[in-house]
C-alpha cells in the first residue's frame, strides 16, 4: 500500500529530472579562459553592456540570452588587388592581428553584434590598404618603403578600430605580386643601384687611403724640416764635445786625432 503511494512521487521526480536535464543548457553555462560574455535580459533592461561575465561556471534565467566573445588575439588574412600611385594594379596579401577589448565587448555587441570582424575589422583594413598604397609607387611598395607602408596602414586602421573598442596588434604585408615586366624592371634597377653604391664605396675607400698617405707624408716632411732646422753648427759642435767628454771617461786607452780646421773636433779611438 505504501509502495503505491510512493510511485506517483517517483514518476514526478523522474519527469522533473528529465525536464531539468532538458533545460539545463538554458540554466547553466561555462565561460572558458580567453572568453568573455554579456547577457541580454528579455524581460529586464535589455543588454547589460557594462556587466562583463568572466571565465567560470554560471547560471541564468532560461529566457535570458548569453553572448560569448573570444578576447584572445585573432588573425585575419586578406588578399586584394590595389592600385599604386601611377594606377598600376598590384596584388597584395596582408595579415592583421587584433582582439576586442575585453571590458568593451558589450558595446561591440550593441553596435556590430558577433559579426564585428566582417562588419568592422575587414572593411576598415581593406580600405586603409587601398588608400595608403595609392600614395606610393609600385617600386616603393615593393622595395624601399615597404615597412613605411605597413606602419602607415596600421596607424590609419588603428584609429578607426580602437574608436570601436578593437585593439589592433599588428598589420603585415605577406607578399606583393607585380606584373612580371614591372617586377623585372624594378629588380634590375635595384641591382644597378647596388652596383653603383659598391663602386662609390670603393672610390671613397681609395680617396681615404690616398688622403691618409698624403697626411702621413706631410707629417714626415714637417718632422724632417724641424730636425734639419735645429741642427746648427754650434749645436753639432756642442754635441761633439759632449760625446768626446763621455768617451774620455772610459778606462780604456785611447788615441786622440785632432780634426782639421778651426772647428775640427777631436776623435778618440780606443785600442780595444
Amino acid at each position: 500500500m505504501n509502495n503505491r503511494r510512493i510511485v506517483p512521487f517517483v514518476i514526478l521526480g523522474v519527469i522533473a529530472l528529465f525536464v531539468l536535464i532538458g533545460i539545463s543548457s538554458s540554466l547553466f553555462y561555462t565561460i572558458q579562459a580567453g572568453q568573455r560574455a554579456v547577457i541580454f535580459y528579455k524581460f529586464g533592461d535589455g543588454l547589460d553592456k557594462d556587466n562583463i561575465i568572466g571565465p567560470g561556471f554560471h547560471t541564468k534565467a532560461p529566457w535570458n540570452d548569453v553572448y560569448v566573445y573570444s578576447v584572445q588575439e585573432q588573425l585575419k588574412d586578406e588578399n586584394m588587388d590595389v592600385l599604386d600611385k601611377s594606377g598600376l594594379s598590384i596584388h597584395v596579401d596582408v595579415s592583421v592581428r587584433f582582439n576586442p577589448l575585453p571590458e568593451k565587448i558589450g558595446y561591440i555587441h550593441e553596435k556590430f553584434n558577433q559579426g564585428y570582424i566582417d562588419i568592422l575589422v575587414v572593411p576598415e583594413v581593406r580600405s586603409a590598404v587601398r588608400q595608403v598604397m595609392g600614395r606610393y609607387t609600385a617600386e616603393e611598395i615593393y622595395s624601399t618603403k615597404r615597412a613605411e607602408v605597413e606602419a602607415t596602414i596600421k596607424e590609419e586602421s588603428e584609429k578607426i578600430l580602437i574608436a570601436n573598442n578593437v585593439h589592433m596588434v599588428a598589420l603585415l604585408i605577406r607578399s606583393i605580386n607585380l606584373p612580371e615586366q614591372i617586377k623585372a624592371a624594378i629588380e634590375s634597377k635595384l641591382q644597378q643601384q647596388q652596383e653603383a653604391l659598391a663602386y662609390q664605396f670603393r672610390l671613397d675607400k681609395e680617396r681615404s687611403e690616398a688622403e691618409r698617405k698624403r697626411i702621413a707624408a706631410e707629417g714626415e716632411s714637417r718632422a724632417n724640416n724641424i730636425i734639419n732646422n735645429s741642427l746648427t753648427d754650434k749645436l753639432l759642435k756642442m754635441r761633439g764635445i759632449e760625446a768626446t767628454l763621455e768617451l774620455s771617461k772610459s778606462p780604456n786607452s785611447k788615441i786622440i786625432v785632432v780634426g782639421s780646421g778651426k772647428d775640427g773636433m777631436p776623435l778618440i779611438l780606443g785600442n780595444n
